[in-house]
């Protein structure tokens, strides 16, 4: 939870009005004083986030207060309040280092206006100072949050540095990357070093359209829709106190977008079917392996929401650009596969690493894991040689090489729609697709996770493309 806002007015009704409109608008964190001398004790013991304090008042005016908070606290935000039109005093005190100044009586939408400002303000000055600080400290506060995560590359641990110093703010983290380069991880990483008490919740928004979006975040209601036939409580709800993932988020329709737009700015929503209002404070993590900056000038991401997601942006580079990984991860990946499959650890033939350097992984972190489950699951006895991994790479590579071997069941080139005679019509992209789709499958026995994990897609995105062939074979022919 915040730090609480302190409220500082001689007149209790003030105080009382002051504090129902900041609760009704989902800020329940404050401490009221009537009396102007317990102020500094009460900075003193409390961990205030905000000040919003009358300037005419008895015993010491806020006037008077102002410059001994901004010398005991001086990157306290304190927001000046005065029933008088007094210009000269407004002026002082702002000089004094006020934040803001309001008329008394104060409108409830100033108000709040005023105070939200002040606080993103306050977060901001937070946030800039803890990564100062972790940049320039190479070592890690909670190294055991990032457990997950097998990495030597410097690039990646000055990300964790800079989650360090931003995964206790409320703003929203954009993570950004490659198929398979672990945005969920980090995800997951910011949860942890948050220490939010509610819950870490994942949404998977690819596919998803409007409604199913909209009733997936924010629930229903009995009777919102055909079958509807109980109230349902959105993930948003589960998600209070901790940290909701949206995975995906490049692939959010425009109605979806603005939604979750309207989301991130009040913090409110209305479940389907009900006119009851509803509030959040969930944290907000979205990972996206679409490039947003080609969306927005498209006209397929809207510009805003953009804004409103970059507050803090993670980009998490490919494998191809970190290869001083790939010797750690392999040993992590032949040490799960040999337990999946019940089966000592082998040697590695001295070609293998070699061979893993130099490839390009476009499928990235995922696709080695799939590359090593599936050369253990082939293998029998003896180190573990090259072979067993190079009919992955060409695969990954879009090249299919006729072997040497009549017993080999790789692809002949001459069947290959990616061998083509150069004066014949070009295959489509569907074509491609589907036939690389078919060949993956053949080659993982229809195992659909192994398949999705070597062509660098989510499952996900396979099961669409498998609907779409399908739908596309059973057209009847013109």
């Amino acid at each position: 939870m915040p730090a609480p806002i302190l409220l500082i007015d001689d007149e209790e009704q003030v105080l009382e009005t002051s504090r129902l409109a900041l609760r009704s608008n989902g800020i329940q964190n404050i401490i009221t004083c009537e009396d102007s001398r317990k102020v500094m004790t009460i900075l003193k013991d409390n961990p205030v986030s905000l000040v919003v304090m009358d300037i005419m008042m008895p015993n010491i005016t806020g006037k008077e207060l102002l410059p001994q908070i901004k010398e005991t606290h001086p990157d306290l935000p304190v927001i000046m309040m005065s029933g008088l039109n007094d210009l000269e005093n407004v002026v002082q005190c702002m000089q004094l280092g006020a934040f803001d100044y309001l008329d008394k009586p104060v409108e409830n939408f100033r108000l709040l206006t005023c105070v939200k400002r002040a606080l993103e303000f306050n977060e901001v000055q937070s946030e800039n100072a803890t990564l100062k600080a972790h940049l320039l400290d190479s070592s890690l506060d909670k190294p055991d949050a990032f457990s997950k995560i097998i990495t030597d590359s410097d690039s990646i641990r000055s990300i964790f540095r800079y989650l360090e110093s931003i995964a206790k703010t409320s703003r929203a983290v954009l993570i950004t990357g490659e198929t398979g380069t672990g945005k969920e991880l980090i995800a997951e990483s910011v949860h942890s070093l948050s220490e939010r008490k509610g819950e870490y919740v994942t949404v998977n928004v690819a596919g998803l359209d409007d409604t199913l979006f909209s009733d997936a975040l924010f629930g229903h209601h009995k009777g919102a829709f055909t079958g509807a036939n109980n109230n349902r409580k959105g993930l948003l709800e589960q998600a209070q106190d901790g940290t909701i993932f949206l995975d995906e988020i490049g692939d959010l329709s425009m109605p979806s977008q603005i939604k979750l737009l309207r989301l991130l700015q009040e913090k409110e929503y209305y479940p389907l079917g009900s006119d009851v209002l509803k509030r959040t404070n969930a944290r907000f993590v979205v990972a996206t392996s679409r490039n947003i900056h080609e969306m927005i000038k498209e006209h397929t991401f809207r510009k805003d929401l953009y804004y409103r997601l970059q507050a803090h942006q993670v980009h998490i580079p490919p494998l191809k650009k970190r290869r001083k990984d790939i010797p750690r991860l392999l040993d992590l990946f032949m040490g799960k596969a040999c337990h999946d499959l019940n089966m000592p650890i082998p040697e590695l033939h001295d070609h293998v690493m070699p061979i893993l350097m130099k490839h390009s992984f476009p499928g990235n972190v995922r696709e080695l894991e799939a590359m090593v489950f599936n050369a253990l699951s082939q293998h029998n006895e003896g180190a573990l040689m090259a072979e067993s991994f190079k009919r992955d790479i060409d695969l990954s590579s879009g090249l299919y090489h006729e072997s040497s071997s009549s017993d080999d069941d790789d692809l002949n080139p001459e069947d290959s729609l990616l061998n083509y005679d150069t004066e014949a019509t070009l295959p489509t992209i569907d074509e491609v697709v589907n036939h690389l789709i078919q060949v993956a499958l053949e080659k993982f026995n229809n195992n659909q996770t192994a398949t999705a994990k070597a062509l660098g897609i989510t499952r996900q995105g396979l099961i669409a493309r498998l609907k779409r062939k399908k739908s596309q074979e059973e057209l009847p022919s013109a």
